[in-house]
């Protein structure tokens, strides 16, 4: 899928607009909702080779992808299958039962690991996940997403020095909001 056709796509079907509290606590009159784009196979392979194309580019020594539970898990797997790399995902916290682990997949220490996340905001989900791949003696310097949405959150993965890498910036996707509108404006002034 073009990549201008992937924009109009995801703001057709995930770009939601009201009154929303952000998980950084902020209200935003718009929502992009990840569910909506990572549950449709369509989008989801899309974005899946996107992000892979950008790891190529961005991250060349990776030899792992990285998804924080729950959101990202199926962008990893997407990734994943489109580069080839095997990937890992990052819980919230170590589980209680079982092997107790906080990271779940095969890896070695040293290993360079690429978080995936969908949206970005503050980017406090983003440097958790980092920090925990950082504690099981992973390298991750990168972060990859699909929607930076520009309120704070390269700059803070900036301060610990992670580089933030997005598919689509959230300026896009409603500046092609305000080109659509003005065009069904002219077409109808066209006698559309």
């Amino acid at each position: 899928m073009e990549r201008e056709a992937l924009l109009a796509a995801l703001r057709e079907r995930a770009l939601l607009e009201g009154d929303f509290v952000l998980r950084s606590g902020r209200r935003s009159r718009y929502y992009l909702d990840k569910y909506r784009f990572e549950t449709q196979p369509d989008l989801l392979r899309a974005i899946g080779a996107r992000l892979a194309a950008e790891l190529a580019e961005a991250e060349p020594e990776a030899t792992l992808i990285a998804g924080p539970e729950l959101g990202a898990v199926a962008l990893a797997a997407a990734t994943s299958l489109a580069s080839g790399l095997p990937f890992l995902i990052v819980r919230k916290g170590a589980k209680g039962y079982g092997t107790a682990k906080q990271i779940e997949g095969v890896f070695e220490a040293g290993e360079r690991a690429c978080l995936v996340e969908d949206v970005v905001t503050s980017g406090g989900a983003a440097l958790a996940a980092v920090e925990a791949l950082r504690e099981a003696a992973l390298e991750c310097a990168t972060v990859l997403c699909v929607v930076d949405r520009e309120e704070g959150g390269r700059e803070a993965l900036a301060e610990r020095g992670v580089s933030l890498r997005p598919v689509f910036r959230a300026t896009e996707l409603l500046e092609m909001g305000k080109v659509q509108q003005t065009r069904m404006v002219e077409r109808k002034a066209d006698g559309w």
